[in-house]
């Protein structure tokens, strides 16, 4: 069995000349994943992953700045660049009830709670207040349906379902 990882950021570019890299993060939970010690796993294309321990963490605009351990120049880190930062599948946190990880919500069908077919989940949006979910439909324009109570009604992870609530405007018809 091949073991399972799920992202955690995406390293942009170097920070200042000492090792520091800029990372635009994809996780709900910074402070656990970047912490001093944590063990992050670098993919680039053709390589083979690499195993990072995190030295330091800080916030800079809307970057996380992390250095790793045995890094500690700008030449070190450069060719990380354009690496995708993941953790273990082991390394995920217990999420409270009506909590989800992207990744098991991407792929779920969604219906309408009159059992009306609209697509499936193809991407997570999170432009501010609440995740927005990115609806690829049939031979229509992909719908996004904002993750609030009054439209997402039940998510059922083992029958690979969300039930939402179809507000009049929505959905546009195309």
């Amino acid at each position: 069995m091949t073991e399972e990882f799920y992202n955690v950021g995406k390293l942009v570019n170097t920070q200042g000349i000492k090792g520091e890299v800029r990372v635009i993060s994809q996780t709900d939970f910074p402070e656990e994943r970047y912490k001093k010690g944590a063990t992050l796993y670098l993919f680039k294309e053709k390589q083979e992953p690499k195993a990072l321990v995190v030295s330091t963490h800080r916030k800079h605009k809307n970057f996380d700045l992390l250095t790793f351990e045995g890094h500690y120049n700008i030449n070190e880190v450069e060719k990380y660049k354009g690496g995708i930062l993941k953790v273990r599948a082991e390394d995920l946190q217990e999420l409270s009830e009506n909590e989800f990880y992207y990744h098991e919500i991407i792929g779920l069908k969604v219906v309408t709670t009159e059992n009306e077919e609209i697509g499936k989940i193809k991407e997570i949006l999170s432009p501010g207040a609440n995740d927005v979910w990115v609806v690829q439909r049939h031979k229509k324009k992909d719908a996004l349906i904002p993750y609030i109570d009054s439209v997402v009604k039940e998510i059922d992870l083992t029958q690979g379902i969300v039930t939402i609530e179809l507000m009049e405007g929505l959905i546009d018809e195309n």
